[in-house]
């Protein structure tokens, strides 16, 4: 079975790069990540799939062709740290982990604890000791370990945190979706004087970021 998953696993990076052009760095990296670990049965069979698959608790895993072009568009480098808010099943996290290496680390904060909890387990599991995951309200992000040389929000919200970008570094960048309905993928810069640019990626489809700066629960149903 072990030997299935691999093949499968390296299919799935070889049509990602062919169909969206992915970058090696990111390509190497979800090569050596276990996405079916992060999937719950019986959905680990359909884990290298190009599609969302359901975690438990009405939440979902990001498409492959996501979690992908989110770490490119964030130009990922060796020894940053990186914010990731909604963490879930902990797999994007574990991505780019791989990326920033053992010199880098990602903080995944996540509001639901059986999510965040299984997601500990399963990054405990594998090793990714340069992850912490945090449970509580992503989107004031987590200033405890501020700033953060790059941030990522998995679900989307109604407009870019104040938190989140007083917790970017100068120089730093973001990418978040925002809107409810309507959704884009925001790539947002801030400059060494802290001035901010951001920039429309393009239309995309999130869960809704639930939190203080992000919509109320009801919002959701």
């Amino acid at each position: 079975m072990r030997d299935l998953f691999e093949e499968k696993r390296k299919r799935m990076v070889e049509e990602l790069k062919l169909e969206i052009g992915i970058s090696d760095k990111v390509a190497n990296a979800m090569l050596r990540v276990p996405r079916h670990l992060f999937v719950p049965p019986p959905y680990d069979r359909e884990a290298y799939l190009d599609t969302p698959l359901p975690i438990g608790s009405g939440q979902t895993i990001s498409a492959p062709h996501m979690v992908a072009i989110m770490c490119d568009l964030l130009d990922l480098k060796e020894g940053e740290k990186v914010l990731e808010v909604g963490g879930g099943s902990g797999y994007h996290a574990a991505v780019v982990a791989e990326i920033v290496g053992k010199k880098g680390k990602v903080v995944a904060i996540e509001r639901l604890p059986e999510l965040a909890e299984r997601a500990k387990k399963v990054l405990r599991y594998l090793g990714y000791d340069n992850v912490i995951v945090v449970i509580g309200d992503g989107s004031k992000g987590y200033p405890e370990e501020a700033p953060y040389d790059k941030i990522y929000v998995t679900a989307s919200a109604p407009d870019i945190p104040k938190p989140l970008l007083d917790q970017l570094k100068p120089g730093g960048k973001m990418v978040i979706p925002i809107g409810k309905y309507d959704q884009y993928l925001y790539v947002v810069e801030k400059n060494e004087k802290g001035s901010v640019h951001k920039r429309i990626w393009g239309a995309v489809r999130f869960v809704l970021l639930i939190g203080e700066y992000g919509f109320k629960e009801w919002e959701a149903i």
